[in-house]
């Protein structure tokens, strides 16, 4: 009898291997590919197979021992060819596995490579999937998030003050708090990414409510009386204390984090930098461009 021995694809570490009546599975090859380690070519391969198979022996339930070849004749034949289709298109797969890169900075390198090196015929493209386009897939969902969130606190201010000129001047100080988190990122070469994008929404958040209640002790002081300059300074001498402590508490609490201290810190280290260089940047923003922009808007009243 003929027992044909099938190679299969190396580089995924497949063996060769097959089983006989009364016999135990059995190895005929495998093949490692290491980091500064060989490769075997495909006919070199079908030797070494060949070769490791027919030395191999088969013990016998009895006891007894037989050699490969009292049972079959072994021959090394090509595999089957996998081809694989998306949408009704050829599909090639190249995966790689990153270390010590982010993943943002190796595909645009990448792409660049690929761009200069390779010239595709008419019908081929160059996609890339995985784990990248899951992060690009969120990224655009938590800038719709963002820019939802933008709207949503032009309405509420527009519910509270009915001016336009304040409502503008609160969010934009809001958004500008966006500058101490990717400042802070860029400090720490921390990447942008999903953790970071959700420290920066609650950065536009809390910088807002922080804005609404100085804007709202200012227009409480102009009802007791007293001119435009004395409003703005007793609003923000009176919130000044609420605001260091916000600040300095969240600091604090979110320091361990940022640090990268403890069992799963750095999973959640760039929110906490991103929500740290937003407070940082977000306490002159509202302590001084804040009461600033307040006097220019209301200095007719």
């Amino acid at each position: 009898m003929k027992f044909l021995l099938t190679s299969y694809d190396v580089t995924n570490l497949s063996f060769f291997s097959f089983k006989m009546k009364y016999a135990r599975p059995l190895k005929c090859a495998k093949v490692e590919f290491v980091r500064g380690g060989f490769k075997l070519s495909p006919n070199s391969l079908a030797t070494f197979a060949k070769k490791e198979c027919i030395q191999e022996i088969i013990f016998l339930p009895d006891g007894s021992t037989r050699p490969l070849l009292y049972f079959c004749d072994v021959k090394v034949v090509p595999g089957e060819i996998e081809q694989r289709r998306e949408d009704l298109k050829s599909n090639k797969t190249l995966t790689a596995r990153l270390e010590n890169r982010d993943l943002g900075s190796a595909v645009n390198e990448l792409r660049q490579v690929l761009d200069s090196q390779i010239t595709l015929p008419s019908g081929y493209s160059i996609s890339f999937g995985g784990a990248y386009a899951e992060q690009q897939q969120s990224f655009r969902e938590l800038a719709m998030i963002l820019g939802l969130a933008t709207l949503l606190v032009l309405t509420v201010l527009m519910f509270l003050f009915r001016e336009w000129r304040i409502s503008l001047a609160v969010l934009a100080v809001s958004l500008l708090g966006i500058c101490g988190c990717l400042l802070a990122l860029w400090v720490t070469g921390i990447p942008l990414n999903v953790s970071s994008y959700t420290g920066i929404i609650m950065i536009v958040g809390i910088l807002a409510e922080n804005s609404i209640f100085t804007v709202w002790q200012y227009k409480m002081n102009r009802m007791s009386g007293g001119n435009v300059d004395e409003a703005v300074d007793y609003a923000i001498a009176l919130r000044i204390r609420p605001k260091l402590m916000t600040a300095i508490g969240a600091v604090l609490a979110l320091m361990p984090l940022a640090l990268g201290m403890g069992m799963g810190a750095q999973m959640q280290q760039p929110l906490a930098v991103a929500v740290i260089g937003g407070f940082v940047v977000g306490l002159p923003l509202l302590l001084v461009v804040l009461p600033t922009l307040m006097r220019r808007i209301y200095r007719n009243d």
